[in-house]
């Protein structure tokens, strides 16, 4: 199959990879775009971890104020030269995780984050629902263990669906754009207000 130029573009437009990363791809899964993405985002994935230690002392601190007036968001996230910090790609993944957390309300950035005494809690909780429910003992580890996971999956910012497209996590939609610009790209912090909290 020919590898066109829209065709390509297309594969950018939805990845933001480069133009001779999206070409590569194409050629290798024979113009099948869909493999094509799922090959540049896991290709991202393994850039964004080799990425990962790299020391991030630049970056934005964003705010978003919700159209209602009644909630809003500040949040801090780095990256590695201020070249980046100043560009509209950098911005918008600010504000969209702006958004992310004003709809969503994370307790914390990622799993290690979180209060050690709230997830211990939380293991209680399911371990004693799990025992109110009459469930074999040899399986109510596996069973808290599971509930756990899905608690960091709603509570952990990184690892939420995406609000935009719930096939990716927040932390995908930061992968893609470590690929794009080519730096690390941390969550620092963030804060979360609502009127009369």
């Amino acid at each position: 199959m020919e590898i066109t130029a829209s065709l390509v573009k297309e594969l950018r437009d939805k990845t933001g990879a480069g133009m001779m990363e999206c070409k590569k791809a194409l050629v290798e899964t024979k113009g099948n775009l869909e493999d094509a993405v799922k090959m540049l985002r896991e290709r991202g994935i393994a850039k964004a971890a080799s990425k990962s230690e790299r020391a991030t002392k630049e970056g934005m601190i964003y705010s978003y104020i919700h159209s209602n007036n009644r909630i809003g968001c500040i949040v801090e996230i780095n990256c590695e030269t201020d070249f980046v910090a100043r560009t509209a790609d950098f911005e918008n993944l600010c504000k969209d995780l702006c958004m992310q957390i004003v709809a969503t309300n994370p307790l914390a950035v990622k799993s290690e984050d979180l209060d050690q005494k709230v997830v211990e809690e939380e293991k209680d909780v399911y371990r004693n629902k799990a025992l109110n429910d009459g469930k074999d003992a040899k399986f109510i580890d596996r069973i808290v263990e599971g509930q756990i996971q899905k608690f960091f999956k709603e509570n952990c910012l990184l690892s939420q669906e995406f609000i935009k497209d719930d096939s990716k996590t927040v932390q995908d939609i930061i992968n893609e754009a470590i690929t794009k610009t080519g730096e690390n790209i941390q969550v620092a912090r963030f804060v979360r207000y609502a009127l009369g909290e």
